[in-house]
């Protein structure tokens, strides 16, 4: 079952590059007690994520703040080194937090999975947003394949 407006986030465990390596992010604790704006990518350093999708929310993140955001965060199925390795890339550092759903499990939890194994790119995420209010789920964006038009940092703005 996909995640839907007035869901509460699921209740797992993923991780965050930190300064000595990768550490824990509980889900419940991360997005409990502020707005937070998370996105999802197909992956990490490919094309209209690394050209478009990041690049707008840590363009926007001031913006996003102005309007009560407490956080903005970029979820991938992607191992925290890779994750914290784009995040510098794109300059995300202290603007978008950059979330390593390595095995897929909150991805699944939210029932957001993208099947690209034919393309040899394995179980990803879809490309979507949400906007989570203390830990329940206020907006939901998701795109149809291959789009960028609702989850942008443009088009959240404009929802909030």
């Amino acid at each position: 079952m996909t995640i839907a407006v007035g869901d509460k986030m699921p209740e797992v465990t993923i991780k965050t590059m930190g300064s000595d390596g990768p550490e824990d992010v509980d889900i419940a604790s991360y997005f409990g007690g502020r707005k937070v704006v998370l996105f999802s990518v197909p992956g990490a350093f490919t094309p209209t994520c690394s050209a478009k999708h990041l690049p707008g929310f840590v363009q926007k993140a001031d913006d996003l703040k102005a309007k009560g955001i407490g956080a903005i965060a970029c979820l991938a199925v992607n191992d925290a080194f890779v994750m914290g390795a784009w995040g510098k890339d794109q300059s995300a550092d202290g603007k978008v937090d950059m979330l390593a759903d390595g095995s897929g499990a909150l991805t699944a939890a939210l029932g957001l999975e993208l099947d690209l194994t034919g393309a040899g790119l394995g179980k990803r995420g879809q490309r979507f947003a949400l906007i989570v209010d203390d830990g329940t789920v206020s907006h939901v964006a998701i795109e149809e394949g291959g789009a960028f038009e609702v989850s942008s940092a443009e088009a959240i703005l404009a929802a909030l």
